[in-house]
């Protein structure tokens, strides 16, 4: 089963493509790879897909606990 993370859902959803989000909106591959492997975003990274897409952070990220997590 694919599981697809809340971007990937809210971006179905909204009217912009990956094509879009780099070409209109000036977001680098690099951070759409990133956003394709699950890998770390920053927080203005995170901000700006939600000011793009009109949508709230939890449409976008979600926090999932590792066992690789530092530990506090």
């Amino acid at each position: 089963m694919i599981s697809y993370s809340p971007f990937w859902v809210t971006l179905r959803n909204s009217s912009e493509t990956t094509y879009t989000l780099i070409k209109n909106h000036r977001i680098s591959s690099s951070t759409i790879d990133k956003l394709r492997k699950n890998k770390p975003l920053n927080t203005t990274t995170v901000n700006d897909l939600c000011r793009i897409l009109g949508c709230r952070i939890e449409d976008v990220v979600e926090y999932v606990p590792s066992e690789d997590d530092q530990k506090l």
